[in-house]
């Protein structure tokens, strides 16, 4: 079975309905891109997989089980963690102190000792700045400090909200060979990406919205040479 699996799904804020029938699924070991304008209902998306949202209707399977009631705090327990949009880290906090409030539903001392390491073998700046409050990294620093920090739960699955936004590309180039690296070491990923041609060159497969619905789908590098996404998205 899919190791995720988004099924018919509709979610409104108020009366503004965000997402309008979006089906998808996400196979163990895979990469899978939402790419779409602003408002298409890529965040929405992952908010409501993270279980910040309730749908009106549809369903989310994660491992074959409904997740669409269960509790943020749940969710992640269960292996799904989120990267949202902004980094959101804690400014007033250390390097180090971020990446221990990412482990907040873990209880084992040494496996979040091990997982510490394992983050910081991936993100060395982060080790260098261990002291460092968050507040003071650079842009690039805070979105590597947030996935870290998403890391921490030891997820199967991650969700990458925006990584590559305000970032100069050099840094662009940096944060997408980790997210490579991330997933060569068997972490799943849903990526939400405004910089399509990053997000097509690294994801398996890939889904096309347009005002909270499918438009496309299909092998990521084949949308990457189509005409039609070519033009909408690619310049």
């Amino acid at each position: 079975m899919p190791l995720l699996q988004v099924e018919d799904l509709h979610v409104a804020y108020g009366a503004i309905r965000a997402i309008q029938g979006i089906s998808f699924h996400i196979e163990a070991g895979e990469i899978v891109t939402l790419i779409g304008a602003n408002g298409a209902g890529k965040s929405t998306t992952l908010r409501t997989v993270s279980g910040l949202l309730r749908p009106m209707q549809g369903d989310v399977l994660y491992q074959g089980r409904s997740i669409t009631r269960t509790s943020p705090e749940r969710i992640v327990k269960m292996g799904i963690s989120q990267v949202p949009e902004g980094r959101l880290i804690f400014s007033s906090l250390t390097v180090l102190e971020n990446l221990e409030m990412g482990a907040y539903t873990r209880k084992d001392k040494n496996e979040i000792r091990d997982t510490m390491k394992q983050v910081f073998t991936s993100f060395p700046r982060l080790e260098e700045r261990r002291t460092q409050l968050g507040g003071t990294l650079s842009g690039g620093e805070q979105q590597m400090l947030a996935m870290g920090r998403g890391l921490m739960s030891r997820p199967r699955l991650l969700l990458l909200d925006e990584p590559s936004m305000g970032l100069a590309p050099i840094l662009v180039d940096e944060i997408f060979e980790i997210i490579k690296t991330i997933n060569a070491q068997g972490t799943s990923i849903l990526l939400v990406e405004q910089n399509a041609a990053m997000a097509l060159s690294v994801a398996d497969r890939a889904y096309v919205l347009e005002t909270g619905r499918t438009v496309l789908e299909g092998d990521a590098k084949e949308l990457l040479h189509n005409p039609e996404v070519r033009e909408a998205y690619l310049g």
